[in-house]
């Protein structure tokens, strides 16, 4: 993938979210990270008490939305409309969550913006990323969020490395994408939307829309 092709509206369907405002500030989806915190609490000030409880500070839950009672959540964090949250979920803090995504038993959340019909089901960790409209995450794959060197985050494109200035920096999944199960997405995977990444990958680089990620080196191009 070259660079131009991760602007923010070559994968993501901004029709699909509600915090679609927030990625008017930036150019790369990524660029929104430090700004998802910020933006929840401002934006959820002004939700309907019609609409949405309030069970605590800088937490609104969408009357429609199914929350587990076991379900962990820590504000600031926003729930949308059908939305189901399940057993032992653990959300901590900077999460806008779409409209009927599905959050599983024991996924942990942290500074995230899910679009509408995201899906992270089962045991999955997703930090310091943002997953586009109906993208999908197998069981056990994970968000990678910081290098083992603890330096800045780089986005590996076809011409070379970009700096993103970021320590914390998991992954952006474009629309309709769909990893496999016990998947990694190293710090700064890119993944364009209507893409596959076969079960057991480690991602390391950004991926074309329309593609099928088997391992490093051996990417398709869907028919």
């Amino acid at each position: 993938m070259k660079k131009t092709d991760a602007a923010t509206e070559k994968i993501l369907d901004l029709s699909h979210t509600a915090a679609a405002d927030i990625f008017s500030q930036v150019s790369y989806p990524w660029e929104a990270l430090p700004l998802i915190k910020e933006f929840i609490i401002k934006y959820g000030s002004g939700l309907s008490p019609e609409e949405y409880d309030h069970p605590e500070e800088d937490v609104w839950i969408h009357k429609s939305a199914n929350v587990y009672p076991s379900a962990y959540i820590e504000g600031p964090c926003i729930i949308g409309a059908g939305t189901e949250v399940r057993h032992c979920a653990f959300i901590r803090g900077s999460a806008f969550i779409g409209e009927n995504c599905v959050v599983g038993n024991s996924t942990e959340l942290k500074n995230v913006i899910l679009f509408d019909k995201v899906q992270v089901p089962h045991y999955n960790y997703v930090g310091d990323s943002i997953l586009g409209y109906g993208s999908h995450m197998g069981a056990g794959s994970i968000t990678s969020n910081v290098k083992s060197d603890k330096k800045n985050v780089k986005v590996h494109f076809e011409e070379g490395d970009v700096e993103t200035g970021l320590k914390k920096f998991g992954a952006v999944l474009g629309d309709h994408v769909e990893i496999g199960c016990g998947s990694i997405l190293n710090p700064g995977s890119v993944i364009g939307s209507n893409s596959t990444v076969y079960p057991l990958s480690s991602v390391r680089e950004a991926v074309d829309n329309g593609s099928i990620y088997k391992r490093q080196g051996e990417v398709a191009r869907k028919i």
